[in-house]
């Protein structure tokens, strides 16, 4: 069996991520369910969540609903006290060098987005609703990999701006030294936050009981490091009323003639 949580997963919030979900193992182990001993911080993300084999993985809420919500359950919606966001929902901050004068994201309509992943809703679909909502459309982006990479794209001058959720943020600003030489223009609207999901053969009521069981039993630090305040259920239509995005327009370089 597999558990996983990516999502937030960088060096400084490991240990943070083990101990959670220790405490979530325990609980299902005293329960006569079956765990893995630790959580997977090998295998790609993209990896496990089709997996017949996945007992507890986290998932953005567009490749959930874009596909992956047909081979899992939804064990719950992390809710992280967002200011006036509704619970189990986040948002993005639309972010730019400090010394960029544009103060719109439509200013930067033709300028270079840095996406975290092609497939994320906080750094390429929640930045797609925004425009094609306020009338114009993103058409280059460079990929990164992860959103502090994206800060530091902004940084180096490879892109001019991001589009980087609430969280990811705020750990930004507390373990790296871009976020000084950084600023916030504008934020998108909310939608589900990251997802809890099981294969289609586990039971999710037991997987919430045993997150829920956690996370109160989880030590002060920790709980703070994880900035997860709890777990909600929302309703299928939160996620699958939100469009698709359309792919993202990669800036690739021109190819030199011969």
């Amino acid at each position: 069996m597999l558990a996983t949580l990516p999502m937030y997963l960088r060096a400084e919030t490991r240990a943070a991520h083990d101990a959670f979900y220790a405490l979530i193992r325990d609980v299902l182990r005293d329960t006569g369910q079956p765990a893995p001993d630790r959580l997977d911080h090998v295998t790609p993300h993209t990896a496990t969540w089709t997996r017949a084999d996945l007992l507890l993985g986290q998932i953005c809420n567009l490749p959930y609903r874009a596909h992956v919500h047909r081979h899992t359950h939804r064990v719950g919606t992390c809710d992280y006290a967002l200011p006036d966001t509704p619970p189990g929902h986040y948002f993005s901050y639309f972010v730019t060098r400090a010394d960029d004068p544009r103060d719109t994201p439509a200013a930067f309509a033709h300028g270079r987005l840095a996406v975290n992943e092609a497939h994320s809703h906080s750094g390429w679909g929640a930045a797609w609703n925004y425009g094609r909502d306020h009338g114009f459309a993103f058409t280059k982006a460079v990929l990164t990999g992860a959103h502090s990479a994206s800060a530091i794209a902004l940084v180096e001058g490879r892109a001019d701006i991001a589009c980087i959720d609430a969280i990811s943020w705020q750990m930004i600003q507390r373990y790296d030294a871009t976020a000084p030489r950084l600023r916030i223009i504008a934020r998108t609207a909310p939608s589900p936050g990251q997802t809890l999901i099981t294969a289609r053969g586990n039971d999710p009521a037991a997987l919430r009981r045993a997150v829920d069981a956690a996370l109160i039993a989880l030590p002060a630090p920790h709980r703070e490091t994880l900035m997860l305040r709890g777990v909600v259920t929302l309703p299928d239509a939160a996620y699958h009323d939100l469009p698709l995005p359309e792919p993202v327009p990669i800036d690739l370089p021109t190819a030199r003639s011969a």
